[in-house]
């Protein structure tokens, strides 16, 4: 039999507290999206997979996890394990979930940690270039004359477009139709085929279209105006104080997830996100303004979020 020595003992308990350590390393590491393929968000979390697995020598998945506007794949992260193998990389409308949903899977707020913001865009809103409207007064004043003749096109029931659209037509004190459409792609193929007027939509939705003279934009809802877009005024300069409604994206984690695991999948998406060809490919396919912000300034930006677009789901009683 074997004597238990000292050096022995150490040897083993050394061992036991690095065995953590080294199967969380060994870990595949996965980046949960809550919507389909093809969009911005998806987008974003394969362009930092591919970089993420060279800086972290790991194992680097990206999981579609759609449905329930949401928070089916915001819930999935929210019951993974606080140890650095799942990550949520989401989109501006996972600040609507308590509001929108009657029972929904999870408290954002509680159940999830802000790790990372990486941007903002402003939503656009444009007109099928066959309508007459060149600016926002001008569908003002059509819908006054025929209240209930113009429709718009957003991504959903409780989607920033659609709550943007519902304030500014109350602030305008004139009815337009919302029709929801699951996804940018039909949204936009049926303002550009004339079934409806208008798309509420993020710059990056809309801009791709602007160059095929078959959409016109009518109003930018950021604070200033896009470089891209010098020529369509902001909603604040068409009189509308309170209508800065801005597309961002972020990373959170599960709640309990400890500070040296958040800082060690931010530090590595704040180095991959300021090399200069990978910033300048998200100003031009999203035209985000990269803002590259730590966990505590995203959650104060995240609170506030969730803070203002409740307020206008629950006045204005809409329902997912």
């Amino acid at each position: 039999m074997k004597k238990i020595t000292r050096r022995t003992l150490l040897a083993a308990s050394a061992a036991f507290v690095a065995a953590p350590a080294l199967a969380q390393t060994a870990k595949n590491l996965t980046l949960v999206v809550p919507f389909p393929p093809g969009g911005s968000t998806d987008a974003l979390a394969r362009l930092l997979q591919s970089h993420l697995q060279t800086k972290l020598a790991r194992v680097v998945l990206v999981e579609n996890k759609s449905g329930a506007a949401g928070s089916l794949g915001a819930a999935q992260v929210a019951k993974s394990p606080p140890d650095g193998s799942s990550f949520l990389v989401t989109f501006d409308s996972h600040a609507v979930i308590p509001a929108i949903l009657e029972k929904p899977q999870l408290d954002v707020e509680q159940d999830l940690m802000p790790v990372f913001l990486v941007g903002t865009a402003p939503y656009v809103i444009a007109a099928n270039a066959g309508r007459p409207f060149k600016t926002f007064a001008d569908i003002v004043a059509a819908s006054k004359k025929e209240p209930g003749s113009i429709k718009y096109a957003s991504v959903g029931i409780g989607t920033l477009g659609h709550l943007s659209m519902t304030m500014l037509a109350k602030q305008a004190g004139v009815e337009l139709i919302h029709v929801p459409y699951r996804g940018g792609g039909p949204a936009m193929n049926d303002v550009l085929g004339g079934h409806v007027d208008l798309i509420a939509g993020s710059a990056a939705l809309v801009m791709a279209q602007l160059g095929t003279n078959t959409l016109r934009p009518i109003l930018q809802l950021g604070r200033e105006r896009l470089p891209s877009l010098p020529d369509t005024q902001t909603g604040i300069e068409a009189g509308y104080p309170d209508s800065e409604t801005l597309a961002w994206w972020g990373i959170f984690a599960p709640k309990g997830t400890p500070p040296e695991i958040i800082e060690g999948i931010a530090n590595p998406v704040r180095e991959i996100l300021t090399d200069p060809a990978v910033a300048a490919q998200l100003r031009e396919t999203q035209q985000m303004t990269l803002l590259l912000a730590d966990a505590k300034d995203f959650g104060t930006f995240f609170a506030r979020q969730v803070g203002f677009w409740g307020q206008v789901v629950r006045e204005n009683n809409i329902k997912a």
